[in-house]
């Protein structure tokens, strides 16, 4: 089948997005690449295409068993032969994969690492024709990854096994050490990065004072009825804060590595299957999510690193409609997390990088440029404008003129040779007697004790959004060390004025205590009550469809085809066929049931507009 027809007739889409198709002509035509593209880019579509274009089975390596479970359960429902191998399955129901996939009765299988390196399970892959070989979640073959996996690093043998067959690795966030890393492990040559930009999430950080009242309102403001996730550092807040958002009338739910499995499982399903699940979680939940309308992502502790940050509120609006992520960011978090570094069993490199990683977070936290042109330049990515769609951009921070500051910051670290990271730095300028500042000399250099204005607290502040800035830039694969960036010259040569956040803390802010939320209706931009009484009840006959079938509604359709149905309002086959998202499969087995939704409620709107002229 051709590329195109995949396209339309089993997924349901007229065109591809972004480099999808670039990079599903590349792996088709057999070649093998690394391919960066952000959570809800469409990353799956660029291996099961060319699985359903090429002869034999695609092979999906991933570690993620609650994204296999989805993604096969949602291929099944395009008509798609999918089905996956991991710890979940019994012996039988193993044993009956492994037959299908031998006798070539499968398009796609997903398998676990720890499944896949099995020697029985190789010696069936060898017996196997294979269209494909994917391997989902690509950052953890990196320890500069924020999710390594000694597994993966295994993985390279797939190219001595099997190397006629076109190999994907594909994951969401990879910066450049990560990036070499994949490339260099997997042996890859052809690198596809896609746009790192979510547009569709409005990016938000408030200070951590009355923190808990200030996710109420937030919630209260902007989704009430919408599922979210609330992430905690530590299981007992987990535990307490979804206690408290019960007692404050929301349908809330704890998930934890310390509960007990079965309740684990129990409420993660709950939050799949039923709409409008606040899930209160630590970085255990989350990993391979595949729900397309989480609507909010809440951070009430700090996450480790940029990379996490990302990808956690990656999850927030996967069907590409408007959603928030929000954090409550304090200094307190900041002394746990370097506790948990240094106490750590990890070597001292992978504690170096784990700081620098913090830091730039912290810097990210504390900038009063556009969070997204921050986050993107992270990520490699340029951003000309600033968005208009992060707390910095719609209310402007307050700020005072730092130039002079950071003039000392970047003569020091000149002065020094451009290899020492912030705390050398910081002790040179406030004046410190080390040994090592003695033994380089750097007690007699022009920057020596010329900052002793600050405080450590507040230089390690300045240091931090400089790096935001791409003022100064930290050689992360080195040892952490500051050189100068492209514009600092300018700054030097005062050409340039440097305005730094000023740390403050806000008031306590009020929460207006009204009408708690129970079972309120999840918000969505319609134009009009007509629109969202369509749109509401196509969600309950979808919830009826899901429930009768024991999947998540998204399974059915994602709510982004529900806005298009009352947007169109289709009236025949043809009609709900050229919807986006509506297959071959999906046409005949859900349409008429949609349809007649549309048709009663359109001639219900008819009558009232009839007897409203009438009368």
């Amino acid at each position: 089948m051709r590329k195109s027809e995949v396209l339309k007739n089993i997924f349901g889409f007229d065109s591809f997005l972004g480099l999808q198709e670039e990079v599903i002509d590349h792996v088709i035509a057999g070649n093998c690449a690394l391919v960066l593209m952000p959570t809800g880019g469409g990353k799956s579509l660029c291996y099961q295409v060319p699985a359903l274009c090429r002869d034999g089975v695609g092979l999906v390596i991933s570690p993620l068993i609650a994204l296999m479970r989805d993604q096969v359960e949602s291929l099944n429902q395009l008509g798609v032969r999918a089905s996956v191998l991991n710890s979940t399955l019994t012996h039988r129901e193993t044993k009956a994969t492994e037959q299908k996939l031998l006798e070539g009765s499968l398009d796609l299988v997903y398998v676990s690492p720890e499944k896949l390196l099995t020697q029985d399970f190789l010696d069936h892959l060898g017996k196997c024709k294979l269209s494909v070989i994917a391997i989902d979640e690509a950052h953890c073959v990196s320890q500069w990854g924020h999710d390594f996996r000694p597994q993966y690093l295994k993985l390279n043998l797939l190219k001595k096994l099997f190397p006629e067959t076109p190999r994907l690795a594909l994951t969401a966030t990879a910066d450049a050490p990560t990036r070499h890393d994949i490339i260099e492990h997997l042996e890859l040559k052809e690198l596809f990065v896609s746009s790192f930009d979510r547009p569709n999430i409005k990016y938000a950080i408030v200070s951590k004072v009355d923190s808990k009242n200030k996710l109420i309102k937030f919630i209260e403001d902007n989704h009430s009825g919408d599922s979210g996730i609330v992430y905690c550092m530590s299981r007992n807040k987990v535990e307490a804060t979804a206690k408290w958002l019960v007692e404050e009338g929301f349908n809330a739910l704890p998930y934890h590595a310390g509960m007990d499995k079965n309740q684990r499982e129990i409420n993660q399903d709950k939050f799949y299957k039923e709409e409008g699940v606040i899930v209160v979680a630590t970085i255990a939940f989350g990993m391979g999510i595949d729900k397309p309308d989480v609507r909010f992502v809440a951070h009430l502790d700090l996450p480790k690193s940029l990379e996490s940050y990302y990808q956690e509120t990656g999850r927030a609006g996967r069907d590409g409609l408007k959603s928030n992520a929000w954090l409550a960011y304090g200094l307190e978090d900041v002394s746990k997390i370097i506790g948990f570094i240094v106490s750590s069993n990890a070597s001292e490199d992978q504690k170096r990088i784990e700081r620098q990683k913090l830091d730039t977070l912290l810097g990210f936290c504390e900038t009063i440029q556009c969070r997204r042109q921050v986050l993107l330049k992270y990520f490699g990515e340029g951003l000309e404008n600033p968005c208009g769609n992060c707390d910095t951009c719609l209310e402007p921070v307050k700020s005072f003129d730092a130039t002079v500051a950071t003039q000392k910051a970047l003569s020091c670290v000149y002065k020094t040779g451009e290899r020492f990271g912030a705390a050398y730095i910081i002790d040179v300028l406030l004046g410190g007697n080390s040994a090592r500042i003695i033994q380089f000399g750097h007690d007699k250099i022009s920057t020596y004790g010329i900052g002793k204005e600050y405080s450590k607290n507040q230089w390690q502040s300045v240091f931090r959004q400089l790096v935001a800035k791409n003022l100064l830039v930290v050689d992360m694969e080195g040892h952490g060390g500051y050189s100068l960036g492209k514009s600092s010259k300018a700054v030097l040569r005062g050409e340039e004025k440097v305005l730094l956040r000023e740390e403050q803390f806000s008031k306590t802010a009020g929460r207006s205590r009204g009408k708690k939320p129970g079972q309120i209706k999840a918000k969505v931009t319609l134009d009009n009550e007509k629109d969202e009484s369509l749109f509401q009840e196509l969600r309950t006959h979808r919830r009826e469809v899901a429930s009768e079938q024991k999947v998540p509604p998204f399974i059915i359709f994602h709510d982004r085809t529900l806005l298009e149905m009352v947007q169109k309002r289709p009236t025949s086959m043809a009609e709900f066929g050229r919807l986006p998202g509506v297959g071959k499969a999906k046409l005949e087995r859900y349409a008429a049931g949609f349809l007649k939704v549309i048709s009663v409620l359109q001639k219900t709107e008819g009558q009232r507009t009839l007897s409203s002229e009438v009368n």
